[in-house]
């Protein structure tokens, strides 16, 4: 038996959020599913020692009070077709038919290698905000957050609220490009509030334009960073390293469902039309997996999608002026926080690029495309499936492995399910045919202003 909804909602972080409220409010029976345990996405992952900020805090309370909207966490879709997706929840697969799709998939940080950056105690930006979140212990500890873009003052407010002992920021972008995006946050007053709040929070710590992570280095874990910049070559001794470069659109599932993709700088996102339709029938999408624009466009775009797929497009399109100004901003930050060349030079021949496969950047020179380098070197056909190394190519090597980060729509949509690994006795089960999807799973824990108790989300 196949469990039915009107809308499918694929994806619980802001887009996801404002998408089942407003597919809601039509009377549309409709079904939210994210990997993770609760509710909230990237940007508002769970802290299991602090309070939710207030703007999730006001999403999930609307979310438990409705009476339209199923949640179920830990659940993700391991096949898709039209009108139907395979999903997967706690080892078991089910079926489950849709009237409409909302994509709200989200992104991943970009991680490109440089020598030492899988040393031990070497995480992304967004990857250490993610483990402080959920209880690493980070109290005392010297830690050094570079890269690139607003996400690295994030990254290190988080840290800093968790004892740690941040020593610097090191922004690659230079000081000039840093001054002119400053002086155009006037046309958002609410970002421009919250990058001043930001930067008040983290007065007593170093922030370094143009400077930029050449080397990490370490016996048997992160001990010393190498900087290079305006003040030359110099070390900086360290416990644990951040280091982000931005963010990439999840596409898989989309381009599974044959939607059509357009350039986005090095990689790719979703095509979609003013309400948020993309290619593939009955399918919309929001937030970043339409390039990406930050929490302010992903709560838009997906409320827009939300209005859209439960047939009410004059909704959607009544928010045009605010997404055209929220993707306003988000068009700031490839032009002020360009990566400069040193970045990609970083990483020599020797340089491990695919950790899942252990394939060096060197071993790779001799191939004309992406294919033909997974087919020789096995490079991204790891448990990852090429979602970091074939990011990390498209940026690094330009057009010959562009298709690292997106291949064709058409080769993707003749591509063999899962999307994700999945338990080959979860596909076989027969509860993916016979049974109903099993009772929802426990909605996010009602939301107060004191921590959050328990185990780790």
């Amino acid at each position: 038996m196949t469990e039915r909804c009107d809308v499918l909602v694929v994806g619980a972080g802001p887009a996801g959020l404002a998408a089942a409220r407003a597919a809601a409010s039509h009377g549309a029976d409709v079904v939210l599913i994210d990997m993770q345990a609760s509710a909230g996405g990237q940007v508002w992952r769970r802290d299991v020692r602090r309070p939710w900020p207030d703007p999730a805090r006001e999403r999930l309370d609307q979310l438990l009070d409705g009476e339209r909207v199923r949640w179920l966490g830990q659940t993700q879709v391991v096949a898709a077709g039209r009108g139907c997706v395979l999903v997967e929840q706690a080892g078991v697969a089910y079926e489950l038919a849709y009237g409409a799709l909302v994509l709200a998939t989200g992104a991943r940080e970009l991680l490109l290698p440089f020598p030492g950056w899988t040393l031990p105690g070497v995480t992304g930006a967004g990857g250490l905000q993610a483990l402080v979140k959920q209880g690493w212990p980070i109290a005392g500890k010297r830690v050094l957050i570079a890269g690139s873009g607003p996400l690295l003052l994030a990254a290190a407010d988080t840290a800093r609220r968790h004892g740690a002992r941040v020593v610097a920021i090191c922004e690659q972008a230079p000081a000039p490009h840093l001054r002119a995006f400053a002086a155009k946050l006037w046309r958002w007053p609410g970002k421009l509030a919250q990058a001043a709040a930001l930067r008040a929070r983290l007065a007593a710590v170093a922030y370094r334009a143009g400077t930029w992570v050449a080397a990490a280095h370490g016996d048997g874990r992160v001990s010393e960073v190498e900087l290079h910049g305006a003040r030359g070559v110099e070390r900086v001794a360290v416990d644990q390293l951040a280091v982000g470069y931005g963010l990439v659109p999840n596409l898989e599932l989309a381009q599974r469902l044959g939607c059509e993709l357009q350039a986005h700088g090095a990689h790719a996102c979703v095509r979609v039309d003013a309400t948020m339709r993309t290619s593939a029938a009955d399918v919309y999408a929001a937030g970043e997996a339409c390039g990406i624009g930050g929490r302010d466009c992903a709560l838009i775009e997906g409320e827009m999608a939300g209005h859209a797929a439960a047939g009410a497009p004059e909704a959607a399109l009544a928010l045009q002026a605010r997404r055209r100004s929220a993707r306003a901003f988000a068009a700031l930050l490839p032009e002020h926080f360009a990566l400069r060349e040193q970045i990609a030079h970083a990483a020599s021949a020797d340089s491990i690029v695919c950790r899942c496969e252990d394939v060096r950047l060197g071993e790779l020179d001799d191939y004309a495309d992406w294919r033909a380098a997974k087919l020789a070197t096995r490079c991204g056909m790891g448990s990852c499936q090429g979602r970091i190394c074939g990011a990390a190519l498209a940026q690094l090597r330009g057009a010959r492995f562009i298709s690292a980060a997106a291949e064709s729509t058409e080769a993707a949509a003749r591509a063999r399910p899962p999307l994700f690994p999945v338990r080959l006795a979860a596909l076989a089960a027969p509860h993916a045919h016979d049974e109903p999807l099993p009772p929802a799973a426990a909605p996010p824990a009602p939301i107060t202003h004191s921590a959050p108790q328990g185990t780790v989300a």
